[in-house]
């Protein structure tokens, strides 16, 4: 098994590798971070776009059935019932109302999703937290200078992590 930058997991790593591995995972974990809240706005636009649309299809009802289903259903009453015509429309109107307020139903109960969802919230509130874990890290004592090698002996291996945390 090996640590993200290659080297051998429990095996000493200098301050460079750790900083890299660090980045790296760092970096991962805000990309991630982002896509999540992407997600869950993602599904609040289209709970938000499915409300707007069953509202659109109870005005769309309302205006555009009226008058021939107000027709047919009004002679239809009459001809089953035989009762006043100028009743039979009321009761035709009233069959339109109900279908247009089962479809305003729908929308709010989509609206009504779509304002009670916190998936934005949730994610900003989980990298705040993240920074003050971050912010409340104290790094580790450094060794003394004559345990740690040269500059110069560490540059490549430095150079080659840092190389491999950016791509």
């Amino acid at each position: 098994m090996s640590a993200p930058d290659g080297s051998p997991v429990g095996a000493e790593r200098s301050i460079g590798q750790l900083f890299a591995s660090a980045t790296t995972e760092m970096s991962a974990l805000v990309h991630d971070e982002i896509a999540l809240a992407k997600a869950q706005l993602k599904q609040d636009v289209k709970r938000g776009a499915t409300s707007g649309g069953a509202f659109t299809g109870a005005g769309a009802v309302l205006v555009f059935s009226l008058p021939m289903l107000n027709f047919a259903l009004a002679y239809g009453i009459r001809t089953w019932s035989g009762w006043n015509l100028a009743v039979c429309f009321l009761l035709s109107f009233a069959a339109n109302v109900l279908v247009a307020g089962f479809l305003a139903l729908i929308g709010v109960v989509f609206a009504k999703k779509a304002k009670k969802s916190k998936g934005p919230q949730k994610v900003a509130a989980s990298m705040k937290e993240t920074a003050g874990v971050l912010q409340k890290a104290k790094p580790h004592p450094r060794p003394e200078p004559s345990d740690t090698p040269a500059l110069e002996d560490r540059a490549p291996a430095a150079i080659e992590a840092v190389a491999r945390s950016s791509s």
